[in-house]
């Protein structure tokens, strides 16, 4: 059933569907939605969603997938991520384990097969992403995980955002790129909570990466409703 909109100090509310086999579904903080996004070949992404797993991808609200995974990246998985999405994939290409021509050749054959961008891992090798750069029109995303990365060596050799993942250090080493380069483009993890997720956006973080719950742990709520005979959640 549609619900209509309604209208608050002149603002608008928009209508919304969720029906009723879907309404069960994952949706990201609400406080991501006070970052201002990025403009992405015309959409504003405010929310990635850090997951390859199908049934995820297929059941939340996010504005994005950032879809890397501490394997070597493969043409097949990225296919079947692609495939399967709603929404842009932001796939990952190597950098770390994976080094060299292969994350050249990934990053191509993820561009053809229809990636919104890539995403190089902390450890690429500057030359890599001057390569990468020189041959796919995507944006290419770079995660910095530490606070001694040298940023304008980043941006110089072609990293088009950063995508900051840096554990409890993340808010302060968004604040000291933001100061060094105003405009850039920064994807950032949020944490586990509402505040955690304001507070790297006040630092600066453009859009947010968020961490769903596993199918085991949303699995344990339906199960133990099933085994008391309560309806699905």
């Amino acid at each position: 059933m549609i619900q209509q909109g309604e209208v608050s100090i002149g603002k608008r509310t928009p209508p919304k569907y969720d029906g009723q086999l879907r309404a069960f579904a994952l949706r990201v903080p609400e406080a991501i939605y006070q970052a201002s996004g990025i403009l992405v070949f015309g959409r504003r992404i405010k929310s990635l969603v850090f997951s390859t797993d199908l049934c995820i991808i297929r059941n939340v609200n996010a504005d994005a997938i950032i879809a890397v995974y501490p394997f070597t990246p493969q043409p097949v998985i990225t296919q079947a991520l692609l495939m399967a999405a709603d929404i842009p994939v932001f796939a990952g290409v190597g950098g770390g384990l994976t080094q060299g021509p292969r994350v050249l050749n990934l990053a191509m054959n993820a561009e053809n097969q229809g990636a919104f961008g890539i995403v190089l891992n902390a450890p690429t090798r500057d030359e890599s992403i001057r390569a990468v750069n020189e041959r796919v029109d995507i944006p290419i995303v770079v995660t910095v995980a530490h606070g001694n990365t040298d940023y304008a060596a980043r941006i110089a050799a072609g990293a088009d955002m950063f995508n900051v993942s840096a554990a409890a250090e993340t808010p302060q080493i968004v604040r000291e790129i933001r100061a060094q380069f105003p405009d850039f483009p920064i994807i950032a993890t949020g944490g586990p909570t509402e505040e955690s997720i304001l507070r790297t956006i006040d630092a600066g973080a453009n859009a947010i990466t968020w961490t769903p719950p596993s199918n085991g742990e949303i699995f344990r709520d339906i199960m133990a409703a099933y085994r008391e005979e309560k309806p699905h959640p």
